[in-house]
């Protein structure tokens, strides 16, 4: 499996480097998931990037959930970017995980939205949410 990694203070990017997220790449990205979230990942978000990716099927559906579960366990964003392949979009809005992936267009919205996002959880870890 072809990927690149782009580990900051508060976040990883991972950028998937593949056109097929299938049962051959799947099983070894699941593994780079669980290895990434009991390492560096630890105390970050995720940001998947699909960008070059143009078929996924469900073993590649699972994977992405198996890295959204980690994550939000964790009590972390899981943020799907680069969904720019119709066919993998309609495949997410068929199976209904557009409910439950957080999907943003770009990797510079994706870092925005996991900031907004630790601010909130450091909002509600101090009691300031009550009083916006």
């Amino acid at each position: 499996m072809k990927f690149s990694t782009d580990v900051q203070d508060k976040y990883i990017v991972l950028a998937l480097a593949e056109v097929n997220l299938n049962s051959i790449v799947a099983p070894a990205l699941k593994s780079e998931f669980v290895r990434l979230a009991t390492a560096e990942g630890a105390k970050k978000s995720l940001i998947l990037d699909l960008s070059p990716v143009q078929f996924v099927d469900s073993s590649g559906l699972s994977a992405i959930l198996t890295a959204e579960r980690l994550w939000k366990n964790a009590g972390f964003s899981f943020i799907l970017t680069g969904v720019n392949s119709g066919s993998v979009r309609k495949l997410i809005e068929i199976s209904r995980l557009d409910n439950i992936l957080t999907i943003v267009p770009t990797i510079e919205e994706s870092v925005d939205l996991v900031f907004m996002e630790q601010l909130e959880r450091e909002l509600e870890a101090d009691g300031s949410t009550d009083e916006l």
